[in-house]
């Protein structure tokens, strides 16, 4: 494909950004602001470990969540991937991938509540659509040719173990090493949503000004994702698996009764329930279009546009921060440092914190949207880019080495990553209207605050159609531009 192609999409793209600046509200409304992020700052300079209560029980509920729900995922996809050439096994899970973790578990909290099955199932669910999506590629990628030399009468089983899972096992095991990292992420931002994770404090303490305790749990959060292949060891992982359950806590016991009407009567539309039958569902479904649905599907579909370029912007700024062309080992660690905070901190927590800041409004939102997913790919990029050998009469200048060496031979991964994590920006632009802002996300929480559980199911399932809508979309993309195999399973 020529490069005129590569240029011509990513120019559009940026031009869309750029009219979708008008229509958006951008502005900070908070009284003096940077004095907030001030007194923020200095909470992380100096933190209060001593003044985090229950800060070991949050921590153990915390990574308790996320093995239990990374584990049954993980168990669901595979058991998903081995039949995933099935069309209605690809529909399925693309369908729960689609649903981030926060709708799921405001699902269940009307029939769970807070119990510790609200929390599992919320991850277990969608990772189990995206592991079955990338056990099945990995897979697919094993050599046939074990396969062909086994025995005449092999069974199926046998042969699936000694064929191609013994390939597979070091990418299915790197990948779903990496989910747990996403896990604890997850676990940690339904604290927001009551789980008794990291989330609760933060926004606990945060929502009473305690910045030197959100600071110290912040701290304690980072600490957490950056030793993480330092305590989760491959011969501790079973003892992880089994004591996890145990430490999830205890709730309040499951009414039954109430999880089978939530699901028999409650998310029936209205006029069905009702008895007023197909007549008044028209009207009742045209007006929650009108007035809900056209209006979240608008500023979201703004949102993630301008998040999405935002993102690129700060990949192709930031992956040199860790790549040998342009800097030195103290200056690599560093960098690394800065990407592992931007990467490690959800876009849900960075929001949450930036609108407390600059008050409500779009600009929280894909500021954090653009850092968090920025972190990511710019950490791909430059890894990227360390494989990379210059030729001799390389540039030696860093600006003209990074324009016209560096960057025109890590831009077609970079497109690839940008567009392979679209259809995850807008999940998350979704997600983040739950904090206010008039994305799907907040139809949908308004409508459960309001116990209209029928409206929040058919505005969870529009966004879901939307993200499968985008991410065909940027699918399509990656072929045309014929990116499809720069493609680094760590973005999904």
């Amino acid at each position: 494909m020529p490069f005129s192609a590569t240029r011509r999409v990513s120019l559009g793209l940026v031009v869309l950004a750029i009219a979708c600046l008008w229509l958006g509200d951008f502005e900070i409304s908070a009284h003096d602001p940077w004095q907030e992020l001030g007194r923020l700052a200095l909470g992380l300079v100096r933190p209060d470990f001593g003044a985090v209560d229950a800060l070991g029980e949050a921590l153990l509920r915390t990574v308790a969540f996320a093995f239990v729900g990374v584990g049954v995922g993980a168990i669901a996809g595979l058991l998903l991937a081995l039949c995933f050439h099935h069309w209605w096994v690809r529909t399925f899970c693309a369908f729960i991938r689609a649903i981030h973790e926060l709708f799921w578990a405001l699902i269940f909290l009307q029939s769970f509540g807070l119990h510790p099955l609200t929390g599992v199932l919320a991850i277990a669910i969608p990772y189990a659509g995206i592991f079955a999506k990338v056990y099945a590629e990995i897979l697919d990628e094993t050599d046939p040719t074990p396969a062909r030399t086994l025995p005449q009468g092999t069974g199926r089983l046998s042969a699936l173990l000694y064929a191609r899972i013994s390939q597979a096992w070091p990418h299915l095991v790197s990948y779903t090493a990496y989910r747990l990292e996403c896990g604890l992420r997850s676990s940690a931002v339904l604290g927001f949503v009551g789980m008794p994770t990291l989330g609760f404090h933060l926004a606990s303490h945060f929502a009473q000004g305690h910045y030197a305790v959100v600071g110290a749990l912040l701290l304690i959060f980072y600490l957490l994702i950056a030793s993480l292949r330092l305590w989760v060891r491959p011969a501790l992982l079973p003892f992880y698996l089994v004591a996890a359950p145990f430490c999830l806590g205890t709730g309040l016991p499951i009414m039954w009764s109430n999880v089978s009407r939530f699901f028999t009567q409650d998310i029936v539309p209205a006029p069905l329930r009702n008895g007023e039958g197909l007549p008044g569902l028209g009207p009742w479904l045209g007006d929650l279009l009108l007035h809900q649905a056209l209006p979240g599907i608008w500023n979201t579909l703004l949102l993630s546009q301008i998040a999405l370029v935002l993102t690129g912007v700060l990949a192709m700024a930031l992956f040199p921060l860790i790549s040998r062309h342009f800097t030195n080992r103290l200056g690599g660690t560093l960098g690394h440092g800065v990407l592992v905070v931007l990467r490690s901190t959800p876009e849900y927590l960075l929001a949450f914190i930036l609108l407390q800041l600059w008050g409500p409004s779009m600009l929280p939102a894909v500021v954090a949207l653009a850092l968090h997913n920025g972190g990511i790919i710019a950490h791909l990029v430059g890894r990227r880019s360390n494989e990379i050998i210059l030729r001799p009469d390389a540039p030696r200048g860093p600006l003209n080495r990074y324009t016209y060496e560096v960057a025109p031979r890590v831009y077609g991964p970079f497109l690839a990553l940008l567009f392979y994590r679209w259809e995850i920006i807008m999940r998350e632009t979704a997600i983040l209207g739950i904090l206010g802002i008039a994305t799907l996300g907040f139809y949908v929480d308004s409508a459960i605050q309001e116990i209209r559980f029928d409206r929040a199911l058919v505005l969870i399932l529009i966004t879901a159609a939307l993200n499968i809508g985008v991410d065909s979309l940027a699918r399509r993309l990656r072929a045309y531009l014929r990116l499809r195999h720069t493609i680094n399973r760590q973005s999904c």
